[in-house]
């Protein structure tokens, strides 16, 4: 990782076992703010899968090939990763549009399973998924 040379890394892994020690957590995923690749993943990886995603896992887990459940389930990370990213810009480009002063720095996205926070810094997107509280 590209930050680990100048001591960023080290700040991000702490923030990273901080959140993964918290109830609830299920994972998280650093994302490349400029590129929107993947710098770093905690966690069940596999709730940062896709529904297409978990249904290919599914299907090539009852192939004879071990490597084809492990590449579906990278896609569906890779596929995750992108999703988030497209939204961050999407979200960020609506706030401009609302106020060129302003600008984004969370995006909190519910469900009725899960919570996904993203915490936008000027060189990542950390994003946290959590189970929904019970309310």
């Amino acid at each position: 990782m590209a930050d680990a040379a100048n001591g960023n890394g080290a700040i991000l892994d702490e923030k990273l076992s901080r959140l993964s020690k918290k109830p609830g957590v299920k994972a998280s995923i650093v994302i490349d703010r400029a590129s929107g690749s993947i710098l770093k993943t905690s966690g069940d990886v596999s709730a940062l899968g896709t529904t297409k995603s978990r249904t290919e896992s599914t299907a090539a887990s009852f192939s004879n090939e071990p490597s084809a459940a492990e590449e579906s389930t990278s896609k569906g990370i890779d596929d995750f990763a992108a999703m988030i990213w497209n939204f961050v810009n999407n979200s960020g480009e609506m706030v401009e549009e609302m106020d060129k002063d302003d600008e984004l720095r969370l995006l909190r996205l519910r469900t009725k399973k899960h919570e996904i926070v993203i915490v936008l810094d000027p060189k990542y997107l950390l994003t946290v998924i959590h189970d929904t509280p019970m309310q």
